[in-house]
């Protein structure tokens, strides 16, 4: 039987909130676009998500302001890039069924995290007061762009360990996708794939975490 855990960390998009690339093209094509110039969704996706674009932006690889000059020269446009940063970020709506289990979890004082994979116009995005519980609510947040390291390499596992003030085979760790989970396995974190809040509970259930869920 897995030990009880001392920290736990949630990913990001997905467990906490849900979001949609597709909301994001069809925003920033929509924005970009000129009478002279139609930028489609497509389009969009091709240069910020089928290329390397995006993942150097999450990746700390690159500044905002390169990744709006990127974006303007691939597309031969020039929108308001304040314009674009939330044409890119309102893609976000709150996951409520987990709402209950982190309300539990704060209630019981249990120390919590964020590790994800993120850019920083998404993170100021979710963290300008549209969710009250971001990011007062928890105790280490481990970011990718901060971090200069990716799910689901090693060392943003080892740094996020680093921030929590915990050994990594004291932390659990939640994630969406199953590659991120082996990776923080692999780094020593006790993880688990999220499905559901429910499931969720019962994972930490077995391992011994007692709280009013």
């Amino acid at each position: 039987m897995p030990s009880t855990p001392k920290f736990i960390y949630f990913d990001l998009g997905n467990v906490l909130l849900h979001f949609d690339h597709d909301i994001a093209c069809r925003q920033m094509a929509a924005l970009a676009s000129t009478p002279r110039v139609e930028i489609t969704p497509q389009r969009v996706r091709e240069v910020v998500f089928a290329s390397n674009l995006n993942h150097e932006f999450e990746a700390g690889a690159i500044t905002a302001e390169e990744f709006y000059r990127a974006f303007c020269e691939a597309t031969q446009t020039s929108p308001d890039m304040a314009e674009l940063a939330i044409a890119a970020s309102d893609i976000f709506r709150a996951n409520v069924q987990i709402k209950p289990l982190l309300g539990a979890l704060l209630s019981a004082r249990f120390p919590i995290g964020i590790l994800s994979n993120t850019n920083i116009w998404h993170w100021q995005f979710i963290t300008d007061g549209r969710y009250i519980l971001f990011p007062s609510a928890f105790d280490a947040i481990a970011l990718s762009f901060e971090l200069k390291a990716q799910k689901p390499d090693k060392a943003i596992y080892q740094k996020a360990a680093e921030l929590a003030g915990y050994a990594p085979e004291e932390i659990f760790y939640v994630d969406d996708l199953a590659d991120n989970v082996v990776g923080a396995r692999e780094a020593g974190f006790d993880a688990v794939q999220y499905t559901t809040a429910h499931d969720l509970a019962i994972e930490l259930r077995k391992r011994g975490l007692r709280m009013n869920y």
